[in-house]
């Protein structure tokens, strides 16, 4: 096998996650934020969580990604199939690319790898870096893998901000509205490779653009209310990323009208 087959391949097992009854309140506050919280994660599939800014969609990305544990109180139950330690399962996108500017494009996406052991054979090394350059080429910037962050543009930030998340190679990938800041023609074309390249992982993406929930969704949610519940809305049978069409208008609209409610 080649090192680009061999490398992207993705050799996590598949995992599912069932929050039950969830609720969530900061310590520093007496507004409860989630409540009577349920939500399916299936395994391999896009689940897409929508909802109005402040709504609670990124303080529970942020506590299933293990970020919040002395900020929170927590109650319910986040269970996974199979059961395992979701803290060494999951990657965690944020809205920023969160590049840092000392460093290059491939030490950028090689940056999970400096908190590993302490004395990674040459070997190993050697893999990562063949790796790092293998998914800098999977995202279009294979060219670009010595140029600094404020040499790229946003998409291109962006770009290896995926491919540094896929170097983690975690089974659950959470994305916190990571091409909301992107125009428009450049988020079509990420979110088309984003879905192409993380296809046998299991993706929380959380966003607040009803088109690019109805484009990836598997499975998705709306968040409303005060505190914040989530209710469960029938998708396309349409093959993912969606093309728009009357039935995904239809349910454009609809969305909007269920978030148009809470402003009320």
């Amino acid at each position: 096998m080649s090192v680009d087959k061999q490398l992207l391949s993705g050799q996590n097992n598949a995992v599912s996650i069932d929050i039950v009854d969830g609720y969530l309140r900061y310590h520093d506050s007496a507004d409860v934020i989630l409540a009577r919280l349920n939500i399916h994660i299936p395994a391999r599939a896009w689940t897409c969580i929508l909802g109005r800014s402040g709504c609670g969609k990124s303080s529970l990305l942020r506590y299933l990604a293990n970020l919040l544990e002395d900020r929170v109180d927590w109650a319910g139950e986040v269970n996974t199939r199979p059961p395992c330690d979701s803290k060494d399962q999951i990657t965690y996108m944020a809205q920023q690319d969160l590049l840092m500017p000392w460093l290059s494009a491939l030490e950028n996406v090689m940056l999970s790898t400096k908190f590993g052991a302490a004395h990674s054979s040459a070997k190993r090394t050697h893999l990562m870096v063949d790796k790092a350059h293998a998914l800098l080429q999977k995202v279009g910037l294979k060219d670009k893998a010595n140029y600094m962050p404020q040499q790229l543009s946003g998409g291109m930030r962006q770009r290896v901000a995926l491919a540094r998340t896929l170097l983690q190679d975690k089974p659950i990938i959470l994305m916190d509205e990571p091409f909301s800041a992107l125009d428009a023609v450049t988020r079509y074309r990420l979110q088309n490779l984003a879905y192409q390249l993380l296809q046998d992982k299991t993706v929380v993406l959380i966003t607040h653009d009803p088109q690019e929930a109805i484009r990836l969704a598997d499975q998705l949610y709306i968040m409303q209310g005060r505190p914040a519940f989530a209710e469960s809305l029938i998708v396309p049978k349409s093959v993912t990323p969606r093309n728009f069409d009357a039935e995904f208008a239809e349910l454009q609209q609809t969305i909007m009208g269920r978030l148009e409610q809470d402003y009320e």
